[in-house]
């Protein structure tokens, strides 16, 4: 197999130079990992979805409650105890969801990083 000359440019060494510094800065910016930048929203809507997890949870329950109570005339037990199984099972989807959100939150922002410490509590 026989080998071919490299074609001739008239490229300078420093527009050679240049072009090489500009594709090195588009191959870092495509691998640099994103960093998201809104921290405050995301959070504020895990808040939220872990508040409608606890409130579900008990109004369920409460209504699951309030159904035996009218179906079976059990007075205010049903209500009692399906409120307090609604109050159970939410806390346990609670720290279900809690845990895979810090697991989506790790692998999209990385470790938890502690926070610098404030200069003024060490007065």
């Amino acid at each position: 197999m026989a080998s071919r000359p490299m074609p001739q440019t008239d490229e300078t060494r420093e527009e050679a130079l240049r072009r090489l510094d500009a594709q090195a800065r588009a191959l870092q910016a495509r691998t640099a990992p994103k960093e998201p930048t809104d921290y405050g929203s995301k959070a504020a809507g895990y808040g939220y979805r872990l508040l409608g997890v606890l409130l579900g949870g008990l109004f369920v329950g409460l209504g699951f409650g309030a159904a035996v109570d009218a179906l079976a005339g059990t007075g205010p037990w049903g209500m009692i105890v399906g409120v307090l199984v609604g109050f159970v099972v939410s806390i346990w989807m609670a720290v279900r969801s809690a845990q895979r959100m810090s697991a989506e939150a790790e692998r999209e922002w990385g470790p938890a990083k502690d926070l610098p410490l404030d200069g003024d509590e060490e007065d």
